[in-house]
């Protein structure tokens, strides 16, 4: 175990964790997007979770740093919340949130983000961007909105690591990447009616289970 000190309070971390992971596990909240706890390599795509180190310029991502033991973090200084925020937004112009109509909407990362940055859920003053991506797909046991992805990576992830192999992956370039399936054939032969691994994880609901994949399984996601 190491000490470390966060926003003035000394907490207690296991060697070798990121410091993402060592303040979620103390209680203590850093917005994030694709953060897995047990992924040896963070890709740090969201770029949501800055923090300030002693002896670090400029902020860092914290999923990428791991504890040692005496260091001085700071969470929430001026410099960090202005890159969450940005990013946030960056985030949000190609994000179509309907709260109203969000199948996660009472446990959706993006809603505790913006509430904890206090900003709004729209892109201002950025401004929407028009996507060349089709509003629904079938996956077929699932149903993908990419208006709805955030491109966390987390389904593709959880995919490869409890399958053994991709069947979910990225798509196309840039704003108009999206996620795709790459299964054909019978689907009795794909472990996806009895896992619903990569829907659970999607913060976002872009990922939805069809209902009688669930029934058929008996899980939930």
């Amino acid at each position: 175990m190491v000490k470390l000190i966060v926003d003035g309070k000394e907490i207690k971390a296991d060697e070798g964790r990121s410091v993402l992971q060592s303040c979620i596990e103390n209680g203590m909240f850093i917005p994030n997007m694709c953060f897995i706890k047990k992924r040896q390599h963070p890709p740090a795509s969201c770029r949501l979770c800055f923090v300030e180190i002693d002896g670090f310029d400029p902020p860092v991502t914290s999923c990428t740093e791991e504890v040692r033991e005496g260091l001085v973090i700071r969470t929430d200084t001026a410099a960090v919340r202005r890159l969450q925020r940005t990013a946030f937004k960056l985030l949000m112009s190609a994000h179509h949130c309907e709260p109203k109509h969000c199948p996660v909407k009472g446990n959706c990362q993006l809603i505790r983000i913006a509430k904890h940055l206090n900003v709004g859920l729209t892109p201002k003053p950025l401004e929407l961007l028009e996507r060349d991506v089709e509003e629904e797909v079938d996956f077929a046991f699932f149903t993908y909105y990419p208006f709805r992805c955030v491109l966390c990576g987390k389904c593709v992830y959880i995919c490869r690591q409890i399958n053994g192999h991709n069947l979910l992956t990225f798509a196309n370039r840039g704003f108009d990447t999206v996620i795709a399936f790459f299964g054909s054939g019978d689907p009795a032969r794909f472990p996806c009616h009895r896992c619903g691994a990569c829907a659970s994880i999607c913060p976002t609901g872009a990922l939805v289970r069809k209902p009688e994949c669930k029934r058929a399984s008996g899980v939930t996601p």
